[in-house]
Parts: C-alpha cells; structure tokens; sequence
C-alpha cells in the first residue's frame, strides 16, 4: 500500500518522521569511524575504510548523490524531508508575529567585584594621605567610602605601601592607624588586617628584601600605640607555620623589640624625620595640662590646650587620664567633671572617643586598684554622673538594662574565678600537664584576673614541697609564652608583695621564698631585671614586701646567679649549664671552620637556655679576636634578626666581655681596640642600645 499523502499524514506519522529526520541529521555528522564503531562493522582487512553501504543513499535514477551535511537533496537526491519550497522569513506584519522567535545575541557586560573596586579605591586614599598628611581627611573619606567589612584589607594596603616607601611614609601610616582605631575601624579588623599581612609576609619579602624587620616593627609599633594586644603576638604564631616568613616576623617583633627596655621609646623614635609626635609625648602634654587645669581651674584654657594638640583621634587619652586624675585627687573631681562636660558640649571630644576613654579606663580598673583600692566604686559613680548629665552615651551602660557590673557582682565573679584556679592547680601539681592547665584558664575566659592566678599559684606553692616550687616556676615561664603579659607578671608578683606580712604567719621562711620565685623570673626571662625596682617602687618603703625585692636583686647579681638559681628548687637545667659552655665553643669552633649559620642558629635554639645566650655573645666574641674570624659577627647578626638572642642577653654578652678586657689583653694586645670595633658594629646594627 502507497504511503499517505503528505498532507493527509496522522499525528502519530508526523511524530515518525521528525524523528527520522533528526536521526539522518545526526547520522551526516558523524565520521566514518565513528558510524562503524556504533554499528559494529568492519572494514576489510588492508581496504581503505570508508562510509558504511548502508548509509549511502542512491536516487531512484541509479545516479549517485553527494548528501548534503544538513540532510538536504543535492543533485539526484530525495531532498530534506518535510521541505518546504523558498526561504522562511519573519515578517513583523504578521498577525501571529512572535518577537519570541527574533534571532538573538549575547552582549557581553564587565561585572565588577566590590572588593577590587574597594582596594582601588583606598589606594587612591593612602596615596592622597602620604601626599597631604590630612589625618581627618583621610578619615573621612574612608567613612564615606562605607565597605566596612573590607577595612581589614585597608590595613594590609596601607602597610604594604609604606613598606615599600620612606621612613617618613611608614611613620604617617603608624600614626593614621592610631587615628583610625575605634572611631573608623574596629579592633578585630585591626588584628585581621595585621594577621593577613603576616600570612603575605613570604610573597612580600619578593619584592622587599627587609621586610621580616619592617614588618615586626609595624607590629611592635601597633602594641606601643595600644591598637594591638601585646596577646596578639602569641596567638597569630599558633596559627602560622614556622617556616613561613610571618612566624619570623613575630619572632623578631617578640625578641627584639617588646622584651628590649625601654622599647617603646625606641620604637616610636625608630622611623624618624617625621613631623607628627610620638605618642608619649602627646601622653606627657595630656598630663602635663591636666594637672595645669586642676591647680587653677581655667576651663577655657584647657579646651584650647586640648584643640591645639591637634590630635582629634586621640582624645580618649584624655578622657582616660582625666578620669584617673579625678579618682587620685577627689578634690578635683568636680572640676574634671566640668571639663569633660563641656569638651563634650563643644563637639571638642567626640561621644565616641568620650567612651572609647571610659572603656579603657574600665579594663584597667584591675591595675588601677592596686594603687587606688577605691577605683571600681568612684568608676560607678563616674559612669553614673555622666550617663545623668548627657554627655556619655547611655550605650556605654550594660546593652541588657543591667546598669554597670556592681562591685557585688564583681566579688561573686572573682570568688567563683578563685574556687576554680585552686582545683586547676592542684590538677597540674598531680599531672605536670602544663597544655591541660593553659586550655583550662583559657576556657575560665577571664583574663583581667591573670595576676591573681600568679599570687595562688606560688601561694600554693610555697606551702608544699621543692617538686610543686620547680613546678610554679617552670609554668611561669609557660605562661609567660603562651597567655600572660609582661604586666600580668608584675601586677601578680605586686599582689603577693603586698601580701607579704600575712603570708609570713602562715610561712615561716616566707620572705626568702618569694624572693626566690622573683629571682628565678628574672633569670627565666619572664621578667627583665628593671621590672624589680617597677615593682619595689609600688610597696611601701621598709615593709616585708619591699626588703623581698632587695634580696632578689642581691640574689641575681650574686656570682653564678644562673647556675644556682636554677638548682634552687633542686631541680630545672641548673646542671647543664658546664655542658651549655662546652656546646657553645665546639659549635662556634665547628660555625668558624665553614658551617653553615642556619645550623649554628638551630644548635643555639636547642640549647633550650635563652637566659644564657650571653655566654654565646661573649665567646662569640673573644673568639674573633683570638681568631681574627669576622664570621662570629655574621652569626650575632644573624641570632638577633630571628630574635634569638634579645638585645638584654647581647647588652649583657658585651658587658662580660668589656668586664674582662684586662686579662683579655694579657694573650691579644690589640682587644680593646677590637672591643670598641666590635661595639660601635653592634650599635650601628642596632644589637645594642647607645649608653
């Protein structure tokens, strides 16, 4: 039976032959090795493969056809199947004109990444402010820039920048940083920024060569201006790997700077030919006006003294000592009182550095009581009167309605913090697991009662056997490391000074003890030696506490102070220190003969002995002179840029080896003069701190 017109074709018909249409569509396109592979059929062996008899098409005429790849009739072919004659156009004027059906095309558009735009942006910002040094200005336009979640790569582009700029640029970017601090941009992207700049020290350092030395002094720089906690430090090294450029950056920033005396005056002083101040001394103005203002009351004076120290981003400090000013002097309370009100009043202190000032004053409050036992209570009623006379944002109180933490409440807090430290130290006296101890006070969340741990500690310490005492001792030094400041470390040693008479009932030797633990701390390098007399001048003169002090320092500057207060608990690395000296010549003998300063480094650090690196700086020394070997100065560079050696053990190191010129010249006549070489080197390579 002849098949169905075309046009009397069923639906089921139609169905059939597109798809037949779009299998010989497919089929065309395929090649020929293709269409055997699919259909299993194989050419003859040694033939030339072509295109399968099946699928080559021939016209009822007998002629051969090329078939068209479309599918469409050539010359003696059947054509396209369903073809219609003549070209198919859309015509706009058709009453069932479709737009849908309109040829399209794809037009291309640029999207922006707010991120880029943002980091072009404050680059144009930091470029204006190393031009104008507008401190305000640049304030502002970072405001008005808004993005606020991107302020941490603000920090990292305004370090970078002034890295790779002068001293006087990488001092302008310390100082918009100080500025910028609170009012713009939070502490945490402060950390943030810091801690992506250390994670791109190592592709930095490609581009600047110094920049483990730059980058550390940033960061010192950042804990002086109190914009940074010196915790800071600790934590971002567990974070980053030792190998990585950032770790030594802390390393340096840890040794070299913060653990040298008087290092913030070296450090604000360090990138000189500024125009700006240095902090301390805007500090020491501050002071210096207040105490004006207290004694003749002249309120107008002291608004324009503030307005001209010009330093509209620092005002909290004066908020801060104004405020203490007020607690150590009542009598000039009122007058105090009077001034805030109308700086505030003015617009001449901003509310948000108002309480940016009364924040830190109340996460010092701690500190404070040591020398003002009232200072919890005058700082409530403070906030209070404040808070009433409208110029100190309600916000300030307790978000919850609470009102400020009562001193009651603050009792209850730190009488719960006290039960729990005594089972922590107990645990650690029967586990010796000073990482479970470290993750418990963490976990406790109250920093702020550091030093009162100290004072249980060594309390509980005292009155049990040498093993507990060596066990204090080392997990200062643990602690030190890893959570306690330097300040956590003097204000708890403080704290049992104080306490000195009435330890003194319950602990027969008491005095001698204490001053044990001070001097033990010392030569474990939790404390520098000047932080005894910080610590002596906060007692009361002739007291059990302050005697304590004196006997540490005769303890310290005993002969072989080291090696005996190491053994004092009977236990420590006291008894190593003879071999510590026959290391430390075998391996500069060995560094001296062609090794390799990395390694000479890494046998250093395995010491394990950092108060005795001096020992290293002085052998060091008086071997290249005997030897006439410069190479012993490479490796003195060398410990101290990864913070191997401080500048106190070095400062020490030298101190022996001048103690010692006399009998020193005795087998090299020229030391002295090689000693003064050696010393002017040191200072120059800034080892040293000029006397």
């Amino acid at each position: 039976m002849a098949a169905p017109l075309e046009g009397f074709l069923t639906d089921e018909q139609r169905e059939m032959l597109k798809t037949a249409a779009a299998a010989q569509s497919t089929e065309a396109l395929l090649s020929p090795s293709r269409l055997m592979a699919e259909h299993q059929i194989k050419a003859p062996a040694g033939e030339r493969v072509g295109i399968a008899v099946r699928h080559v098409r021939r016209s009822h005429s007998g002629k051969f056809g090329r078939v068209k790849k479309d599918g469409g009739g050539g010359k003696g072919t059947w054509g396209k199947l369903l073809d219609t004659d003549g070209d198919t156009r859309i015509d706009r004027n058709d009453p069932n004109y479709d737009s849908g059906e309109e040829p399209y095309q794809l037009v291309g558009s640029t999207v922006s990444d707010p991120l880029d735009e943002y980091k072009r942006k404050v680059a144009s910002i930091i470029d204006e402010y190393f031009t104008t040094g507008d401190v305000d200005l640049a304030a502002s336009e970072l405001r008005e820039l808004g993005s606020t979640e991107y302020h941490s790569y603000f920090i990292k582009r305004l370090v970078s920048m002034a890295m790779d700029r002068h001293n006087k640029e990488k001092e302008m970017a310390s100082v918009l940083l100080s500025a910028l601090y609170s009012d713009v941009i939070s502490s945490t992207q402060i950390k943030q920024g810091f801690f992506m700049l250390l994670e791109s020290a190592d592709d930095l350092a490609v581009d600047i060569l110094d920049t483990v030395e730059i980058l550390a002094l940033f960061v010192t720089r950042a804990v002086v201006d109190d914009i940074l906690p010196p915790a800071f430090v600790t934590r971002a090294k567990k974070s980053l790997q030792e190998s990585s450029k950032g770790f030594q950056v802390l390393q340096t920033a840890e040794k070299s700077y913060l653990s040298a005396p008087h290092h913030a005056e070296l450090v604000e002083r360090r990138w000189g030919g500024t125009t700006h101040v240095t902090v301390e001394e805007v500090k020491k103005r501050i002071s210096d006006l207040l105490r004006e203002y207290a004694e003749n009351g002249d309120t107008s004076e002291a608004c324009r003294c503030i307005r001209q120290l010009g330093v509209a981003f620092f005002h909290h400090e004066v908020v801060k000592r104004a405020l203490v000013l007020a607690m150590e002097n009542r009598a000039a309370e009122p007058l105090i009182l009077k001034l805030l009100k109308e700086a505030s009043e003015e617009g001449l202190i901003s509310s948000s550095q108002m309480v940016k000032g009364f924040n830190r004053l109340r996460d010092s409050l701690d500190d404070l009581a040591l020398d003002i036992p009232s200072a919890k209570s005058s700082f409530e009623s403070l906030v209070e009167f404040a808070v009433t006379d409208n110029w100190l944002d309600p916000s300030f109180v307790n978000p919850h309605g609470d009102g400020v933490v009562t001193e009651a409440e603050t009792d209850v807090k730190l009488k719960r913090y006290k039960e729990d430290i005594v089972s922590i130290i107990h645990e650690y006296f029967l586990s010796d697991d000073i990482p479970e101890l470290i993750r418990s006070l963490e976990d406790l969340g109250s920093p702020e009662y550091n030093p009162i741990f100290l004072k249980k500690l060594i309390t509980l310490a005292m009155d049990r056997k040498n093993r507990e005492k060596e066990m204090a001792s080392v997990l200062l030094s643990a602690l030190h490391i890893e959570i306690f400041s330097t300040q956590d470390i003097v204000d708890g040693f403080t704290l049992l000074l104080e306490s000195a008479d009435d330890t003194a009932l319950d602990i027969l030797d008491a005095s001698n003890e204490l001053a044990l633990f001070l001097a033990r701390a010392v030569i474990d390098d939790v404390l520098a030696p000047l932080k005894l007399e910080e610590i002596g001048s906060r007692l009361e003169p002739n007291c059990n506490g302050s005697e304590t002090v004196h006997v540490a320092q005769s303890l310290i500057g005993a002969r072989h102070a080291g090696e005996r207060l190491l053994r004092c608990w009977g236990g420590g690395t006291g008894w190593a220190v003879e071999d510590a000296k026959d290391k430390i010549v075998k391996l500069l003998e060995e560094y001296a003969t062609g090794g390799v300063v990395g390694e000479a480094c890494r046998c250093i650090r395995d010491l394990g002995m950092p108060f005795f690196n001096h020992e290293v700086v002085k052998k060091a020394l008086v071997m290249a002179m005997e030897k006439k070997n410069e190479r012993m100065l490479d490796l003195l560079q060398e410990c101290y840029s990864e913070g191997l050696i401080t500048t106190n053990q070095m400062t020490k190191g030298f101190g022996r080896v001048k103690d010692g010129l006399d009998d020193l010249a005795l087998d090299i006549p020229d030391a002295e003069d090689k000693f003064k070489a050696y010393y002017e080197h040191a200072v120059v390579r800034g080892w040293l701190v000029p006397v």
